[in-house]
């Protein structure tokens, strides 16, 4: 028997033919079977004493043939043999990418194609590995599937990438390289979104700016760099991007209506780009407690009352303007101060006795809301002191005397005491006299005193 061609490669059409010649006369008929070591059994049926098949050459490598004629009624069986040589087959890769030219960012797809060289055939299996040139390059490897195999990356920089592709064989299927080029073009277009937390804010509460940089598609990429807040009425802070972000916080805002503008700076790969957006800040609230000191007081003490404006929580900073003090019960009235340090104060002697009902109203600034407190002033009477003294002193029967009363407060008691002083004079001649105070003083006089 015979195998042809021999030796062959991996996949290639060989013919076995099995000749039967009888020992004696007439031509055998009937069927021969073909067994491949390592490959197939066949049939063939014999003509003029000839049975041919074909197959495709199996795996690489030595392969014993054998050939069995099967008989006949008049022709017993018989055997041969041959030995099958399979090299591998030789292949060719190709490489191709998509989308080429790309823009920076852009992934993209290589792929690698093995075929066998004919008379060779089947399919390659196996890895390919993908040599790419230039920066953001690499080595990546890839099983094949079906003949194919694929990587992708979007890492590629600028400029023209040198691409080679190395299948590197299998057990039937020999080692093959191609190459390709890839082009990325200049960098890629990208926009910048900003917004603001909390939206609306008040004032002095923290509001964080976050703009988002993206490329615009078919780029893709993380972009890097600095990102310029510009705050109109406000500060303008650069902050950078992590991750395709980059925030920035200030409490610094006025009230009102506030234009953000983020710049994005560009960075490798990627072209700068704007985004805006508003920001509203509210006055913020406010609260105001009064206290007075001391209290409770006496007539004519001074009395200091403090009002405290405070922001209520988020807002922040220090409240600037004018509190109106209304002040109820005699001697009170209305009076102004003036914040300094979120704080005013207004005092007053003025105060006649009994419980006095103090309100105090913050008239509210550019930043900050009015508010209002209450408090009480509790004012007693003063103590007082009374002297007396008479003239002339001594005196002679008949003769006018002069008795004078000065009543006088008792510190922290203070102004000027009014009302009645009654004069007991004992003695001769004496008796009960009653005078009016005028200016602390009050006098009586009598000229009935008796010697004594």
């Amino acid at each position: 028997m015979s195998a042809a061609p021999n030796p062959a490669v991996f996949g290639q059409t060989v013919t076995l033919t099995a000749t039967v010649i009888p020992i004696g006369l007439g031509t055998p008929t009937g069927t021969v079977t073909f067994v491949v070591a390592g490959g197939p059994t066949l049939t063939g049926t014999l003509v003029g004493g000839t049975a041919t098949v074909t197959t495709s050459a199996p795996s690489v490598g030595l392969h014993t043939v054998t050939a069995t004629y099967n008989g006949n009624a008049f022709f017993s069986p018989s055997s041969g043999s041959t030995t099958l040589i399979v090299f591998q087959a030789s292949t060719t890769t190709t490489v191709t990418s998509s989308p080429d030219p790309s823009v920076f960012g852009q992934p993209v797809t290589f792929t690698a194609h093995v075929a066998p060289v004919a008379p060779g055939a089947g399919t390659p299996t196996g890895t390919v590995t993908f040599v790419i040139g230039g920066g953001g390059g690499g080595t990546f490897t890839a099983p094949l599937s079906g003949g194919t195999a694929t990587v992708t990356t979007s890492s590629l920089t600028v400029g023209t990438h040198p691409v080679t592709a190395t299948y590197n064989g299998s057990a039937n299927f020999s080692a093959s390289s191609g190459t390709d080029t890839q082009t990325v073009q200049g960098s890629a277009a990208t926009t910048t979104t900003v917004t603001s937390s909390p939206d609306p804010s008040v004032f002095g509460q923290p509001v964080t700016f976050t703009a988002t940089v993206a490329p615009v598609p078919p780029a893709a990429g993380t972009p890097t760099g600095t990102v310029t807040f510009v705050i109109s009425g406000g500060p303008t802070l650069t902050a950078p991007l992590v991750g395709g972000t980059a925030t920035v916080t200030t409490s610094a805002l006025s009230v009102g209506t506030h234009t953000v503008t983020a710049t994005y700076s560009g960075g490798p790969g990627f072209t700068p780009s704007t985004g805006t957006d508003t920001q509203t800040v509210n006055k913020a609230s406010t609260t105001t407690t009064v206290t007075s000191s001391p209290d409770p007081s006496v007539v004519g003490q001074p009395v200091t009352f403090t009002a405290t404006v405070a922001p209520v929580p988020p807002g922040a900073g220090t409240p600037t303007g004018t509190v109106t003090f209304v002040i109820g019960g005699p001697g009170g009235g209305t009076l102004t101060g003036t914040l300094s340090g979120g704080t005013a104060s207004v005092t007053t002697s003025s105060l006649g006795a009994g419980s006095h009902t103090v309100t105090a109203t913050y008239n509210g600034d550019a930043n900050f809301a009015t508010s209002t407190g209450t408090d009480t002033q509790t004012v007693n009477k003063a103590s007082t002191t009374t002297t007396v003294t008479s003239s002339p002193d001594p005196s002679v029967v008949g003769q006018p005397v002069t008795f004078t009363a000065t009543v006088a407060p008792v510190p922290p008691g203070a102004g000027t005491p009014t009302g009645t002083v009654t004069f007991v004079i004992g003695g001769p001649g004496g008796g009960t006299l009653t005078g009016t105070l005028s200016g602390g003083t009050a006098s009586v006089t009598t000229s009935s005193l008796g010697a004594g």
